[in-house]
């Protein structure tokens, strides 16, 4: 039988369970011209169930994020047709000195422990990185690909 598409509703905290382990996204954030931009990001929940993306403040995501807050993620599984769901929310973008223990706490919710704090701090600063962090305000439905029940039916 082929596989049959799921699209299973979830609760914000089966939502933020299935997120934590998930670590590959693709960040949503609007041009100035309306039209969406994308980029590919390593993203972890924090302990507030935001979705915090590391960066650097020069980047297309950042310039679009501060003028208009609107943020779309798709969290992908590590296998290509594993499920996937799609969470939408407002962007705030921390930068240094402000982005310092929330850059930590990103390591630690992607990586977990670092071997040397303050040599992770010090390669924060001179990489002049910012933080994205996301509030979740609504998600779909935790999804899998496959054929709609009466295509895979068909099928046999």
């Amino acid at each position: 039988m082929p596989k049959i598409a799921t699209a299973s509703p979830v609760e914000r905290d089966e939502l933020l369970d299935f997120l934590r382990p998930r670590h590959r996204a693709i960040l949503l954030t609007t041009r100035r011209d309306g039209r969406p931009q994308a980029s590919p990001v390593a993203a972890g929940v924090d302990e507030q169930g935001r979705v915090v993306v590391a960066t650097y403040p020069e980047r297309a995501k950042v310039r679009n994020a501060e003028r208009d807050p609107r943020a779309s993620l798709i969290f992908l599984s590590d296998d290509w047709d594993g499920p996937w769901v799609q969470v939408d929310g407002r962007a705030e973008v921390l930068h240094l000195p402000e982005a310092m223990e929330p850059l930590v706490d990103y390591f630690r919710c992607i990586a977990g422990e670092h071997s040397d704090w303050d040599d992770y701090r010090a390669a924060m600063t001179r990489q002049g990185k910012s933080l994205v962090r996301v509030e979740i305000d609504r998600w779909s439905p935790i999804a899998t690909g496959g054929f709609p029940p009466d295509v895979a039916a068909r099928l046999g």
